[in-house]
């Protein structure tokens, strides 16, 4: 064990776990959150540009945040995503198109609605004063559910609430600016009902996860030692047992 090609293999994993052991501390670094969001913060209504901005991803913590914005819906963009669950029952949810800037769109989910025929008659309603005056929205910020593929026989179905989806069925959306996540209305309107968006529960300042990663580099770092410890362990007994087979073969 003490040879030259031993010793520098030791040394390698000496560096080896030296990596495994900074990354265990990393992780547990990011496991502990030294500033964790205050109880109810995201029952405190703040402006959606203050939470996220166009383009951006929405930071974990902020997902469910209340914001309110302000705007025009986009004539002919109101579209029914269907499979939405409120209280447990299937239905639908009519969005929209919401021109917050020049060239910068939010999409919207507005209301639910039990029946497709109900959804319609909303989209209608909706459609009749679409691109006039700003109406208020305040809603809760939410993630991309991310895009479905359509069943091949309704190619014009979206079950996802996707605004990377709605885009491709928007108009007007040439050089055009789209926020990541969607808004939640709080209230509905034209006869919708109000969407089931409880707060989100409180998050642990311990991330548990993080923890089992950095016990798992714990143990990547003490296995390098002992791969080096088997291998020479089982090279010094091969050099033992040819050392007493040569002594037996020359007594």
């Amino acid at each position: 064990m003490l040879r030259g090609r031993w010793i520098g293999m030791l040394l390698f994993c000496l560096l080896v776990a030296g990596v495994f052991a900074w990354l265990g501390q990393w992780q547990l670094e990011r496991a502990i959150e030294t500033d964790p969001p205050e109880p109810g913060a995201t029952e405190q209504v703040q402006p959606l540009t203050e939470v996220v901005e166009p383009g951006q991803y929405l930071a974990e913590p902020l997902v469910g945040q209340k914001v309110e914005t302000s705007g025009t819906w986009v004539p002919e963009d109101f579209l029914v995503v269907s499979e939405r669950f409120n209280d447990g029952v299937e239905g639908y949810w009519v969005t929209g198109q919401l021109r917050v800037a020049e060239r910068t769109s939010l999409a919207v989910a507005l209301g639910w609605a039990a029946d497709r025929e109900t959804a319609d008659a909303a989209i209608a309603e909706l459609e009749e004063s679409a691109g006039e005056d700003a109406v208020q929205i305040t809603g809760r910020v939410i993630s991309d559910e991310g895009p479905a593929v359509p069943p091949h026989d309704e190619p014009d179905r979206i079950d996802r609430m996707s605004p990377a989806a709605l885009l491709g069925f928007w108009h007007d959306t040439e050089q055009l600016d789209v926020y990541r996540p969607y808004l939640a209305a709080s209230e509905a309107t034209s006869g919708l009902e109000d969407i089931s968006s409880p707060a989100p529960d409180e998050r642990s300042a311990v991330n548990w996860l993080n923890i089992f990663y950095a016990a798992e580099w714990a143990i990547f770092a003490g296995f390098a030692f002992y791969l080096w410890y088997r291998l020479a362990k089982d090279a010094w007994e091969r050099e033992v047992e040819d050392f007493e087979e040569a002594s037996a073969a020359s007594a």
